[in-house]
């Protein structure tokens, strides 16, 4: 297959606010990687190799990865994960799967087991505590997956401990506002891979255009031929940093490509750094 066009890896760098952040984990640095496709044609070894090298050299206190990490066919995932292996983190390496992680019946089993052989962690409607009893880590079924159910993680957390959550698809941020998120980090858009200047994501604007092409024409035209447009009810969250409400929501746009490839929308790996909230420090 001819390799798509990604565009450099690009290293984006935040800071994330919290509402009685204890003083101990100020400043405390996380990565996230999310949306890999690793499949031989998705995403390239030295561009994997680029993200494991960046990941390592900002010598974060954990790494969160939100799904994804293969196409249709599970195997993949032990070759991926004899990469992953090289991820260096102080407090270790969670991760929720994504819509593709399950494609199969032994799909979510096999890739688990791949991931959790090298040490990694995996969260399924699960909670974890990797930077002590304080903050809390909160890993959701994918959103699509039928077994999405929060209420019972949610609801049985003490209101005054800060969360981050990981749910593969950023859509999940709209039933996840009845609760508290000091932070979501989600993946699963690609960012929408071609973005128009000004206007933003290609695949926002694919279902009105769609319905005046006719159905024989749209096999030849990108974007048209799929349901990419479906991927995601809220486009306005495909990338990038959004407050909703009292909630934090951050959409990393992923390493993995699909045809056409990326434009203007380059593959990340996100740093963000922890800060309490001023005047409320625990």
């Amino acid at each position: 297959m001819k390799p798509l066009r990604t565009g450099p890896l690009k290293l984006e760098k935040l800071t994330i606010e919290i509402v009685n952040l204890p003083a101990r984990l100020q400043n405390t640095k996380i990565v996230h990687l999310t949306d890999f496709h690793y499949d031989g044609k998705r995403l390239s070894d030295s561009l994997l190799q680029k993200a494991i090298d960046t990941t390592n050299q900002a010598e974060p206190d954990l790494i969160l990865l939100t799904g994804d990490y293969v196409t249709r066919e599970p195997d993949p995932i032990h070759k991926l994960a004899f990469h992953l292996k090289q991820l260096e983190s102080k407090k270790g390496i969670y991760a929720v799967l994504g819509n593709h992680d399950r494609k199969f019946p032994h799909s979510i089993s096999e890739i688990t087991q791949g991931l959790t052989n090298v040490g990694i962690n995996v969260l399924w409607n699960q909670i974890a505590y990797p930077l002590g009893p304080d903050l809390i880590l909160v890993g959701l079924a994918d959103f699509w997956s039928g077994e999405f159910n929060p209420k019972p993680l949610m609801q049985t957390l003490d209101p005054f401990l800060p969360r981050i959550v990981l749910s593969h698809n950023p859509d999940s941020a709209k039933p996840l506002q009845q609760w508290r998120v000091d932070l979501q980090l989600s993946g699963h858009t690609h960012g929408g891979q071609v973005i128009i200047p000004i206007l933003g994501p290609l695949p926002a604007y694919i279902k009105p255009i769609r319905r005046k092409i006719p159905p024989s024409l749209r096999r030849w035209i990108p974007y048209m031929r799929g349901n990419c447009y479906k991927i995601v009810e809220h486009w306005e969250w495909a990338a990038g940093y959004h407050q909703l409400g009292g909630n934090q929501l951050y959409v990393n746009r992923g390493l993995g490509t699909y045809a056409p490839g990326r434009l203007f929308c380059p593959p990340e790996v996100t740093l963000i750094t922890l800060k309490a909230k001023e005047n409320e420090r625990g």
